[in-house]
This record gives structure tokens, sequence and C-alpha cells, in this order.
């Protein structure tokens, strides 16, 4: 089975189940229910990179998806440091709905929300940039001052 597609970007059938069972809100406990699986059997198949086509249509029939989004959803960087920073705090009645093929609706618009995460990003990164410029010319008066 492979994990990369032609443009080299990495597929990992594991991170996609988590992503895609978080996005809507769904416990690991709540799909190995409906698995009959235990918890730690869902988080260990959360971790593998490649999945079994059985496997991966149990999670998909789980998710209401096709078995497609698991295997050709990618990983981006980006998109999984703010997924590691941001689905920890989202409290347990928080409920976060992806458009599928039903009619729910949203309760935000993903992109507002990745826009959001992404300024909150740079904003660091540009405070962080500033304070290491600020040190480097109070070490460069330093320097210039015993000359």
């Amino acid at each position: 089975m492979e994990t990369k597609d032609i443009t080299g970007k990495k597929v990992h059938h594991g991170h996609n189940v988590k992503r895609l069972r978080q996005s809507r809100g769904i416990k690991q406990q709540a799909i190995a229910h409906e698995l009959e699986l235990s918890q730690q059997v869902i988080s260990k198949y959360e971790q593998m990179e490649e999945l079994d086509e059985e496997i991966l249509q149990k999670f998909a029939k789980a998710l209401d998806i096709s078995v497609d989004v698991i295997k050709m959803l990618e990983e981006d960087p980006v998109a999984v440091y703010i997924e590691n920073n941001t689905f920890e705090s989202v409290n347990d009645n928080a409920k976060i709905n992806v458009a599928s093929d039903d009619s729910s609706t949203n309760t935000f618009n993903e992109l507002d929300k990745v826009i959001e995460l992404y300024e909150r990003l740079l904003k660091t990164e540009q405070e962080r940039n500033t304070a290491l410029e600020d040190r480097l010319s109070k070490l460069e008066e330093k320097l210039n001052g015993k000359k």
C-alpha cells in the first residue's frame, strides 16, 4: 500500500482518521464502542501510518465518509501544528461539524479559523523576531562600547 502521492506529500492514514474524528467532535471511546474495539486499539490505529483496507472501511463507515478521503488526505506540517495546539483546548461540549454529503451545517467557518490561527502564529513569530533583534542590538551596543 503506497503512502505517498505524486507530489511527494506524505499521507498518514492514522493521523487522517484522528483528524477526521476530531473534526466531527467524536471521542475515541465512541468510535471504539461502534467498532466493538477498545479505546487503546483506536489510539494505536491512529498512530499507524498505513491501515489495511478492512480497517479503513470500518473507520470510513463509522465516520460516515469515503475511504478515499482517509487515503488521500495529505499531512500538512502547518495543519499538524495548528491541530496539536488547538484540539486539546476544545471543551467537551463544543460541537465542530465538517461539511458532508448530508445537510449538516457548520458551526463556524473553517477557513476563518485557519486564517485566525495562522495570524496568531505569525504574530508570535514576529514578536520572537523583535525580541531577538532587541537582544542583538543591545549586544552590539555592549561590544561597540568596549572598543
